[in-house]
């Protein structure tokens, strides 16, 4: 397992640790477009590796991301007027534009330069697939835009949405590239309830006895982080391999399914951003790989089962760690393997149970781990490279053209063979 000194190497993002000057070489999504769909409109909160900021879109469309505090008497600019292509403190009128310049300041005479010496820390954005991504790293430094094939398909294909959740975000990341965890935690008792969760008769991870089916996985190391396969028996002399990826420093691309069968309808993945060390924002996406049109995102989560009980206020879930998620005893007896709505708020519930930085050295990591142990060394060797001042993986724009994908598969063929030119779109 891991030491205690590796753990806080790998979980701790603040200004000048590893692995936060790592998460800094990447663009990392900050805000959805619709937080600030107006010019001169209300201004917002960011939090992102342990920094507190403000966002804003000025007369013109541009975004500010700059230090939430004004360089007068720190005052929170969220309390600020956003106002003729800058945002003005309501304490003493100090204003700035976009790139953190004092453009005014009428607390102070005319004749005063001051302003003129006034700057405050100030981040590059672009908005890009409904998110406001901003890069946090050196300006030389700065990698291609995050041109994802989701965020290139048109509004009408694509939704985006974005949940607060209270722990780590390593423990997010990894509880997505768990494979074997969706035929325990969200399963349910009966085919008959309409709860969220996976059909006790789904043959993706049961045998015809109900037994649970193992995952064997194999894992490929790429120039971007690396794709891997979850294999699991199907009829006999086949196999059912899906096949997802992990982008550095903290994306998930996958399949997934219409009505639980094998061929892939959406492309959806996880985005879990460090807010500080004990909390992230989950933003989650999907695609349709047809022309037809998405659902809004809360009909296809009702539709799948997941929408209710999962409502929010402010990105926080209503079923919260304060309120033990609302776990019913009863229905966890009769319907549902966790007792807990909503298959989101289940991993949520899991991952913020283990506590706001999860004890790794009390871990017992097995064979269905691999997956894990590969996030933690790319992420670990990633920030040691940072150090020596050598390029992290995935800075290059190969994710472009990258898709996951769902097969069947004859156990005599090699899934990488069978595979490759559905996951290597466009080239």
């Amino acid at each position: 397992m891991i030491t205690k000194e590796e753990n806080e190497f790998l979980t701790r993002i603040g200004p000048g640790t590893p692995m936060g000057e790592l998460l800094r070489r990447y663009w990392m999504p900050a805000a959805l477009s619709s937080e600030l769909a107006e010019s001169d409109g209300p201004p917002i909160r960011v939090g992102l590796l342990g920094e507190k900021l403000v966002a804003f879109r000025d007369s013109r469309g541009r975004i500010g991301l700059l230090n939430e505090f004004c360089a007068h008497r720190r005052a929170s600019l969220f309390l600020g007027r956003n106002e003729e292509s800058g945002l003005r403190c309501a304490y003493h009128g100090w204003k700035y534009d976009v790139e953190g310049n004092c453009l005014d300041m009428p607390s102070e005479p005319l004749e005063n330069s001051f302003k003129e010496r006034i700057r405050l820390k100030s981040y590059p954005t672009v908005e890009m697939g409904g998110v406001i991504w901003a890069y946090m790293g050196p300006k030389e430094k700065t990698p291609p835009a995050p041109r994802f094939e989701w965020t290139q398909v048109p509004d009408s294909r694509r939704v985006v949405g974005k949940m607060w959740e209270e722990c780590n975000w390593l423990q997010a990341l990894e509880g997505n590239f768990d494979t074997m965890h969706p035929a325990f935690l969200h399963k349910n008792s009966t085919g008959a309830t309409k709860r969220a969760g996976v059909n006790p008769a789904s043959k993706i991870y049961y045998d015809p006895s109900g037994a649970v089916k193992h995952a064997r996985q194999e894992i490929v190391v790429t120039d971007y982080g690396f794709y891997y396969a979850a294999i699991r028996p199907w009829d006999e002399g086949s196999n059912y391999v899906n096949v997802n990826h992990f982008i550095m420093p903290f994306h998930q691309i996958r399949s997934t399914t219409s009505q639980g069968k094998t061929r892939v309808s959406m492309v959806e993945g996880h985005i879990p951003v460090p807010i500080d060390d004990e909390n992230c924002m989950d933003y989650v996406w999907r695609f349709t790989l047809g022309d037809d049109p998405i659902k809004e995102l809360e009909a296809i989560e009702a539709e799948r089962g997941r929408g209710e009980g999962e409502a929010v206020a402010g990105f926080r879930k209503v079923r919260s760690k304060d309120k033990d998620w609302l776990i019913d005893r009863n229905v966890q007896k009769n319907d549902t393997f966790s007792g807990i709505e909503g298959v989101n708020t289940q991993d949520h519930a899991i991952q913020e149970s283990m506590g706001p930085i999860v004890d790794r050295t009390e871990e017992n990591l097995g064979s269905s781990d691999k997956s894990l142990f590969a996030v933690r060394n790319l992420l670990s060797q990633g920030a040691k490279l940072v150090q020596q001042g050598k390029e992290p993986l995935g800075l290059n724009p190969t994710y472009y053209a990258i898709r996951p994908t769902i097969k069947i598969l004859s156990a005599a063929v090699p899934w990488r063979e069978a595979v490759m030119n559905e996951i290597r779109v466009g080239q």
